[in-house]
């Protein structure tokens, strides 16, 4: 059992950058691959970026390649995204997400077993 808790969401302007933060307790974090998803008003939830275990095979969505970046400390039990030149189209509630299918950052949704509460990331134009 794992509990996330995602932080460092906001309202920012087009082309700024934030920073997300998932902070994991109740098991080591390197025990699962990791994964931000994003969910907007009336669409499905969408992946974003993943990592395995090692954080050595990063795994991005095409809409953020290229502007965003995972990373991952499992000494601090913590995974990060770097969001750079935002646009309002990445307005979204952003989610942490552990995987036990930790040799492969998945993309998809149901392989993740446990799921933060979400921060909101609002991008105006």
């Amino acid at each position: 059992q794992v509990q996330l808790v995602e932080s460092g969401g906001g309202l920012v302007q087009a082309g700024d950058s934030l920073r997300l933060s998932c902070a994991a307790s109740g098991s080591t974090l390197s025990s699962f691959a990791m994964g931000w998803f994003r969910q907007a008003p009336g669409k499905e939830r969408e992946f974003v970026a993943g990592v395995d275990w090692s954080g050595l095979s990063p795994s991005y969505a095409d809409s953020v390649k290229g502007r965003f970046t995972i990373s991952r400390d499992n000494a601090k039990n913590r995974v990060f995204l770097q969001m750079n030149s935002l646009k309002p189209e990445d307005t979204a509630t952003y989610y942490c997400a552990a995987s036990q299918a930790k040799y492969f950052a998945t993309r998809t949704r149901d392989l993740y077993d446990y799921w933060g509460q979400g921060t909101q990331v609002t991008v105006s134009s």
